[in-house]
């Protein structure tokens, strides 16, 4: 009996120095990987003509994996569920996956699937851009609910992007900053349905902190009951961000027929926005005014008049109300056209 324990215990002294001198190391990578995720719940009520409705909705559930490859390599990885399942634009997806190389500040390269570089506000995050969605322009004419028919992808497509930063000032701060890109232009998750690229780039200036003033352009094509049909589109953009106020606005002109070919081949939109702090980085005040004209005229326009406030109970959690009088042209009652809508939610980030 006393032979067999110490050589139970000869033989686990061995094991463990064995193990020690082969100790396998884990790849740096794998360390600098980062797992985050929010969810937005959602209350909207509205007393639309002949559309009365209120409703709990689930609206977008995000994960995201991250990391870094060396210290020159980035790559992004994000799904998405929202409250309504029923269809491909809105059921489980994948709408990040790319890498992108960094080793150059003025000259970065981005490949995969993400956000097309177009406007400011598309690229921003759907809690810290500031109200209830996008607005109009950016959702009908980037890729949320697109005026051309393709399937709602958020404002993100497949390809290649090259970014930079260029002059900087004493303090190490840049001036300018360009983008361009080439895309399937066909949303999400879709190979190219035409062989015929989207071309979109940007470029604007940032003079002093927190300003920056820019133009953007998006020349492609897309397919209309199998026919490919040119799409083209530009925007100008400003931003002031100073001492946690936001000041942005953005106007997007469209050239090219969408699904519904009746509505012609231009259409434009326009927004206006001011957050200002209550409570710096706690409670903000809002308002914004919202345009979207969908045949490029005033008969098809719809607008929203919108005030509303946020409060941050920590970088966690974040609750948002918000009333909107819209005006909506296009409904066929010319004394219904106005209407009224609430929106609450409450936002969770991890």
């Amino acid at each position: 009996m006393k032979k067999t324990i110490l050589t139970t215990l000869f033989l686990g002294v061995t094991f463990i120095a064995f193990a020690q001198e082969t100790k396998t190391e884990i790849p740096q990578w794998i360390n600098n990987l980062k797992l985050s995720g929010y969810g937005m719940l959602q209350y909207q009520a509205q007393d639309k003509y002949e559309a009365h409705d209120n409703t709990f909705n689930l609206r977008i559930a995000r994960m995201a994996l991250e990391g870094r490859i060396g210290k020159d390599f980035y790559w992004k990885t994000q799904i998405q569920i929202s409250g309504n399942t029923s269809s491909v634009g809105s059921s489980p997806r994948l709408v990040d996956l790319f890498g992108e190389w960094q080793k150059y500040k003025f000259f970065m390269v981005k490949a995969g699937q993400f956000k097309r570089p177009f406007s400011f506000e598309n690229p921003m995050h759907p809690i810290t851009q500031g109200f209830m969605s996008y607005s109009q322009n950016i959702v009908k004419l980037v890729g949320f609910s697109d005026r051309s028919g393709e399937q709602s992808s958020n404002g993100r497509d497949i390809g290649v992007q090259v970014q930079g930063d260029f002059l900087e000032n004493a303090n190490g701060r840049s001036l300018l900053h360009y983008q361009i890109g080439i895309f399937n232009g066909e949303g999400i998750n879709k190979k190219d349905a035409d062989n015929r690229k989207d071309i979109i780039g940007g470029l604007w200036v940032m003079p002093v902190k927190g300003l920056r003033i820019g133009a953007f352009g998006w020349t492609g094509s897309h397919v209309i009951d199998g026919v490919s049909t040119p799409k083209n589109r530009y925007a100008l953009s400003a931003e002031y961000v100073f001492s946690d106020w936001t000041l942005r606005s953005e106007y997007i002109h469209n050239q090219g027929y969408g699904s519904n070919m009746a509505a012609g081949d231009k259409a434009d939109g326009f927004y206006a926005l001011c957050i200002a702090p209550v409570i710096k980085q706690k409670m903000h005040l809002k308002a914004r005014y919202d345009l979207y004209r969908d045949r490029k005229s005033w008969s098809s326009s719809k607008t929203f008049y919108e005030i509303g406030a946020d409060y941050v109970f920590s970088k966690n959690l974040q609750l948002n109300i918000e009333y909107a009088l819209v005006n909506d042209r296009m409904i066929g009652n010319n004394d219904k056209h106005n209407y009224n809508l609430i929106d609450v939610e409450l936002d969770i980030r991890f």
